[in-house]
């Protein structure tokens, strides 16, 4: 009896979530019909798909020294580790994006890979701003700004559900705080 009302409690709750889901991203979803609002988000989910990070990577030993260097190589694994754990559950969930599952919601930027669960932007935005924030706390806001723009623009665009991002952030925020720790032991923070 209680495993039934167990299951009966998880379906309704799993139900539920969908609902949300696929609420809170069509009615996100409807900005692209405004063309600044596309192209703004559109930019910012470009700038996720690695470009800024690359650009930091690079130029984080050149302003900081081997504190930098330290930073740029944590970043790194912290990217292939993300990277592997992110592509692992895709694979598993295989949760097609909102674009491809619901006719209504339009795809408003390329995506990078199939699925949709969890959101990698997301993951590697908090993962990072969480560790850039660490180290240079005046542009914390610039970071944790960049993070939620990233997840956001995520659902606008029509690729990935607000769970999707929540996913991904939580997984980031994890990683991130993992990070942190570590470059504790090289880096005073």
């Amino acid at each position: 009896m209680y495993s039934r009302t167990l299951h009966l409690f998880r379906d309704a709750l799993k139900e539920k979530t969908v609902s949300v889901d696929l609420a809170v991203c069509t009615k996100a979803n409807g900005l692209l019909v405004r063309r600044r609002a596309h192209t703004f988000f559109k930019v910012i989910s470009l700038l996720g798909d690695g470009v800024i990070w690359y650009v930091i990577m690079l130029v984080l030993p050149f302003a900081f020294g081997k504190e930098g260097l330290w930073v740029s190589v944590l970043m790194v694994s912290a990217g292939l580790l993300n990277l592997t754990i992110y592509r692992a559950i895709k694979s598993s969930t295989v949760r097609r994006r909102p674009f491809v599952a619901h006719r209504h919601i339009a795809q408003g930027a390329p995506v990078l890979d199939e699925y949709s669960f969890p959101s990698g932007h997301t993951l590697h935005a908090v993962t990072y701003g969480i560790v850039l924030s660490a180290l240079y706390p005046p542009l914390t806001v610039l970071w944790m700004t960049f993070a939620l723009l990233t997840a956001v623009a995520r659902v606008i665009l029509g690729l990935h559900y607000p769970s999707d991002v929540l996913m991904g952030a939580a997984l980031g925020a994890v990683h991130g705080l993992m990070l942190v720790n570590v470059l504790a032991l090289f880096v005073a923070i």
